[in-house]
């Protein structure tokens, strides 16, 4: 298994020091109506609603601001009509990205990602183009400071991770989707603290980039961030 996206780390690190607090809490509002539109407004089913709403808490997001979300997806009150939507495209020097996003228009969500992607040196692509170099996985990071490696290894492989990565002080446990969930609760259970769990795109192979191309990367990736549809972004560096 190749190892966890880089610039993923970025967004998360980004996002917890970030001072734009409105625009953060903007795209975990949309996050978390999606999926009570999809699953319904009860956390104790809605397993997607559940983990997010965690998300939310864990950048401070005021209880009353989730709670509303949470009525504009049930229809409990009034709001955009979001839908999701995802996009392919080559970056700088070939290297390959996945940008998932929630837009009320996705004609106009496209138009102006496309222009962004354009600008940096990156080149839009049609559906299924990048997707096969990647595989959707249950992810989930567990700070390692600490502790010994091989012991939270052999609890991760107990509890379902079918593999996993390190960065730094992090674990990165990989799943199968459907496991996600069932994963994080026998860890939870052992006493495993988690930092984050999410469906993600997971490269089948990395690429190794030089230090020029990874900072172009880091610019095209940063700026199409600041979108304010954009979700997430998984890359195969």
């Amino acid at each position: 298994m190749s190892g966890h996206s880089h610039f993923h780390n970025i967004k998360i690190k980004k996002g917890a020091e970030d001072a734009k607090r409105s625009k953060i809490f903007s795209k975990l509002s949309k996050e978390i109506s999606i999926a009570a539109k999809d699953g319904g407004p009860d956390l104790t089913f809605n397993v997607k609603l559940r983990s997010t709403v965690e998300k939310a808490k864990g950048f401070n997001m005021p209880a009353d601001s989730i709670e509303k979300a949470i009525k504009k997806g049930s229809g409990e009150l009034e709001g955009c009509s979001y839908e999701e939507f995802l996009m392919e495209a080559y970056g700088p020097s070939g290297t390959a990205f996945i940008i998932e996003g929630i837009t009320d228009n996705k004609n106009r969500s496209f138009s102006e990602i496309k222009l962004i992607i354009n600008q940096k040196g990156g080149k839009m692509v049609n559906e299924g183009a990048i997707k096969w170099m990647f595989e959707k996985k249950g992810v989930i990071s567990v700070n390692a400071e600490g502790k010994n490696k091989d012991d939270l290894e052999l609890l991760a492989i107990d509890a379902g991770s079918e593999d996993f990565s390190s960065e730094d002080n992090t674990l990165y446990l990989y799943t199968r989707t459907e496991d996600l969930e069932k994963t994080k609760k026998s860890l939870e259970e052992k006493g495993i603290k988690i930092e984050s769990s999410n469906l993600e795109w997971v490269p089948k192979e990395n690429v190794a980039v030089d230090d020029d191309t990874r900072e172009k990367c880091e610019r095209f990736f940063e700026t199409i961030d600041e979108h304010d549809d954009v979700q997430n972004i998984f890359t195969n560096i």
